[in-house]
């Protein structure tokens, strides 16, 4: 036999967050609801002409301890936690005075905003560690076939509604609001967790990781329009980039528009000077470095004219009108920069379904994690550098590379990184000649990048993400005529692989720091 719940009787309202409370607290109190709520909520309810009981009155004692005591009494938590069919739970609230609390409507202390913009004010950042709201809020969520608890203000219409056409709030609903609830305070625990342990000594591994990732959006589908799929945001890493861009322009944006739009981003961020990157399938298509953002496009487009069809492009200065009508000469997904010209976004505009996001700046993101998923399991780890240190570089074949080879050396080093593994990339100065991506073996990397290549590599230099494991790699870019290479070193073939770079007239630097990307 199905219990029909108990209307919603007495109410507590204790919100940081006062959107949507008072018309909230105000059909409540039409409802025949009694209103309980604490300090500012309190006056804002008070304010506004509304009846309210304060939880010291309810508890017979006075907020403690600069308000961090108030609600932690089982005036409050006995009247959350009983069960109302529990005819033994009833009898002992009704023999110590306790009365029911039907509804509890709560949002935290901003710890996540003064985490974000104030990290070093650690007592402050402290202060805003709520107890007694994420108490309550378990409290009525464990019992939420006799409580509703609501966590968020884009749910009050929800219920209001419900009351409305009912005169209360189905189990349904309550069982929905309740995983809300909880998933609200294990995120809030978790952003407490990451900001103290950072405090701690660092990123660290925790024998048990708590994530805290935040909704943005649903997407239309995965990778695969059988796979269903959603954005979700890290609250704490405000880094410019896709997921905090705002489009400004196109359709909506796809799982793999994100994916590569990511990969475009991260690219282009690790260079100083005006640089374009054109993504395929997370892939650089080209990239090149240019006196102004249409120059850059113009070079990264020529290296592979034919796989930037359909691609995302990114830039790391805002983007020009003659970029715009470079851009708009061919079919693209998406292109994202700091900025977009007036006279830019005006030519844009007549591609309707490109999607333009906007980042307003650029910044290299270094530190914090690195996720990566298996079945079962999470791979975690730090995120890679950009580029080893210049002491770190070092020459290991007897000539020495020209300057204009060292810079095509570190510009091709860089795209590497951002290159599958195994990753070899060929630069015609700051441009790239070929990429070769995603190879079983080495040297097939490096038959496939310069297959790829536009036009002769004679005089080009070579990046690999890794060591080559044998000479037959150096040997084939030689035979396209690659005057200098940069790569880790390591392997145990080092020697031969030095020896033959002599043999064929090739400089040879090591970074002594591999860039493997799975």
């Amino acid at each position: 036999m199905t219990v029909t719940p108990p209307r919603v009787k007495r109410a507590l309202l204790s919100v940081f967050d006062k959107s949507g409370i008072i018309p909230l607290a105000r059909e409540l109190h039409a409802h025949g609801a009694e209103l309980i709520s604490t300090g500012g909520t309190a006056r804002a309810l008070l304010e506004a002409d509304l009846p309210v009981r304060e939880v010291a009155e309810l508890t017979g004692f006075p907020e403690m301890l600069d308000g961090r005591v108030k609600t932690l009494h089982p005036a409050v938590h006995g009247g959350l936690l009983a069960v109302r069919s529990n005819k033994e739970h009833m009898r002992q609230a009704e023999r110590h005075g306790i009365g029911m609390i039907d509804m509890v409507v709560i949002n935290l202390y901003p710890f996540e905003k003064t985490a974000r913009d104030r990290p070093g004010a650690v007592e402050e950042v402290i202060e805003m560690i709520d107890i007694g709201g994420p108490a309550m809020i378990r409290s009525a969520s464990k019992n939420h076939q006799d409580v509703v608890v609501l966590v968020d203000p884009r749910d009050y219409d929800l219920v209001l509604s419900e009351l409305r056409a009912a005169g209360d709030v189905s189990q349904a609903t309550r069982l929905a609001l309740a995983a809300r609830a909880f998933a609200h305070t294990a995120a809030y625990d978790a952003l407490i967790t990451d900001y103290l342990e950072t405090r701690a000594g660092g990123l660290g591994f925790p024998d048990t990781l708590p994530l805290a990732f935040r909704k943005v959006f649903d997407l239309r589908y995965g990778e695969n329009p059988h796979q269903t799929a959603a954005l979700y945001q890290d609250p704490l890493e405000k880094a410019p980039g896709p997921v905090n861009a705002e489009k400004l322009q196109g359709k909506e944006l796809s799982f793999n528009n994100l994916l590569d739009l990511d990969a475009a981003w991260a690219l282009v961020c690790d260079f100083d000077e005006p640089a374009c990157a054109i993504i395929k399938h997370t892939n650089p298509a080209g990239v090149s470095l240019g006196a102004d953002a249409a120059q850059a496009y113009r070079r990264a487009l020529a290296a592979d004219p034919v796989s930037a069809f359909g691609g995302i492009v990114a830039f790391n200065r805002p983007v020009t009108e003659p970029a715009a009508r470079e851009m708009a000469a061919l079919f693209l997904e998406a292109v994202i920069a700091p900025d977009f010209e007036p006279d830019a976004l005006e030519v844009l505009r007549g591609r309707k379904n490109l999607r333009v996001m906007r980042t307003g700046s650029t910044a290299r993101v270094e530190g914090g994690r690195d996720y990566k998923r298996l079945v079962s399991g999470l791979l975690v780890q730090g995120r890679d550098r950009v580029m080893p240190l210049a002491g770190e570089l070092k020459v290991v074949s007897r000539r020495e590379p020209a300057r204009e080879e060292m810079d095509g050396l570190r510009f091709a080093w860089i795209v590497a990184r951002h290159v599958k593994s195994n990753a070899i990339v060929y630069a015609r100065g700051t441009t790239t000649a070929g990429v070769g991506a995603g190879q079983m073996s080495r040297v097939d990397a490096v038959r496939f990048g310069a297959a790829k290549a536009v036009g002769p590599l004679q005089g080009c230099v070579l990046a690999s993400d890794a060591f080559f494991p044998f000479r037959d790699g150096v040997d084939e870019a030689a035979s396209h005529g690659i005057t200098a290479i940069i790569q880790p070193g390591g392997s145990v073939k080092d020697a031969e692989v030095i020896a033959a770079a002599d043999e064929l007239g090739i400089a040879m630097v090591f970074t002594g720091r591999r860039h493997f990307r799975h």
